[in-house]
């Protein structure tokens, strides 16, 4: 191949224009397709469900909902959307993300990891209160959803919201990257 052809170029569109959220699509897109020019743009796309979803199945689909909104409303190589939630589990309230990306043939399903949160904090969720202005009280900092999230707040800084999301959707990307072993669903 010649060193005069641009690289090929890869469009993704995420619903959403938190930078967290859009700094982990470019990063995890550019970290699979290196030889790519990647642009990445967030754009508002309505999750449908609470602005703090309280289960894992509500926070499913808020990503695929913000998922679809984009494929309606911009063209793009993939369409992601990240949502985080909370539940509650036998062992305990976590906190975690559901991360949906879309091309035109497929789309793929994948959670980041989970992280245990306060049974004070869960309450405080379930009483209505949304996790990132609520962690802004409880550690006195300011807008933190736009940066470290919780994750940074409860781990001290060693695990970040953003790197939880683009480790989450390198791992959703594998239907991607091998489309052979995952024969698409007609439906």
């Amino acid at each position: 191949m010649s060193h005069s052809l641009s690289p090929a170029a890869l469009h993704v569109v995420v619903g959403s224009k938190n930078p967290v959220k859009v700094n982990a699509a470019k990063n995890a897109i550019s970290m699979l397709y290196p030889d790519h020019q990647i642009t990445c743009e967030g754009m508002h796309a309505p999750s449908g469900v609470a602005e703090q979803p309280m289960t894992s199945e509500e926070t499913r689909i808020g990503a695929m909902n913000r998922v679809r909104y984009c494929q309606a409303n911009a063209k793009a190589d993939f369409y992601v959307a990240m949502e985080g939630g909370v539940d509650k589990f036998e062992y305990g309230p976590a906190t975690f993300a559901y991360i949906v990306i879309a091309n035109h043939e497929r789309k793929s399903i994948g959670r980041g990891a989970i992280m245990p949160i306060p049974e004070s904090v869960y309450q405080a969720l379930a009483n209505g209160e949304e996790l990132g202005p609520l962690m802004d009280k409880l550690f006195n900092t300011k807008n933190v959803k736009q940066k470290g999230g919780a994750i940074g707040l409860l781990t001290n800084g060693n695990a970040t919201r953003e790197g939880n999301y683009t480790h989450a959707m390198v791992l959703a990307m594998a239907p991607f990257l091998h489309p052979e072993l995952y024969p698409v669903n007609p439906k």
